[in-house]
């Protein structure tokens, strides 16, 4: 098997299993994985992450045009941005999670950390998470939100929306997505409860024993506002 067809089965196979857990009905959602030569693999328009093909997922060229398979989702902007963004992602997963959709319409969240440290995996895994403001799916203006993260961030949730997290491979990428969804879940648990977080010597004790690299927002990032 080439390297082309193992990663094709890959993006079926990781797609399936988050269809089936639900985290992303119907049709909703999408994956990209970025190739050696620049390239990427991109789920199709429409198709449903637990039934794909590997033969008829779109195979992009470096300049992002359809090279073979189905046409691609109408979600490319974003992914483009996130590459872009963050040069040593290989891998973008975007769902429609229950959990994650609900916090971004939540008022009090913060743009510039959607979620606070109640776990040491939410952190190691995503390390934070932006929240973009709310844009027509497909629309490229999200690519220009994305863009003026300038980078700081892996995770990123879309208002009313979903996530889109980018990984070193796609293993890291949907694993940092799960991670977010469960968090997103604890905190509409505690919502109002006032949890005791993660104190800031225990997030910098994480930080340096194991090397993370947290986002630091600046001014640029109330921008997200919208």
């Amino acid at each position: 098997m080439s390297d082309e067809s193992r990663l094709r089965e890959e993006i079926c196979r990781y797609g399936r299993s988050l269809f089936e857990r639900g985290l992303t009905p119907g049709s909703s959602g999408n994956i990209s994985l970025r190739l050696p030569d620049g390239g990427w693999l991109v789920t199709p328009t429409n198709a449903s992450l637990g039934f794909l093909d590997p033969a008829r997922i779109a195979r992009l060229n470096d300049a992002g045009r359809l090279v073979s398979g189905d046409k691609p989702t109408k979600e490319i902007p974003l992914h483009s941005a996130l590459y872009e963004s963050r040069s040593e992602a290989k891998a973008i997963v975007h769902l429609h999670s229950t959990h994650a959709v609900a916090v971004s319409m939540l008022p009090e969240i913060d743009p510039r950390q959607v979620l606070p440290p109640l776990t040491p995996y939410y952190l190691m895994r995503t390390g934070g998470t932006a929240l973009v403001p709310y844009y027509r799916p497909g629309d490229p203006a999200v690519a220009d939100a994305i863009r003026g993260l300038a980078g700081r961030y892996s995770a990123v949730l879309l208002a009313n929306h979903g996530p889109v997290v980018a990984g070193d491979s796609l293993e890291g990428a949907v694993f940092a997505t799960e991670e977010l969804e469960e968090t997103a879940k604890l905190y509409l648990l505690l919502r109002n409860l006032n949890p005791r977080q993660l104190s800031p010597g225990q997030v910098a004790d994480l930080v340096s024993h194991f090397g993370l690299t947290l986002p630091e927002p600046d001014d640029h990032a109330g921008h997200v506002h919208g």
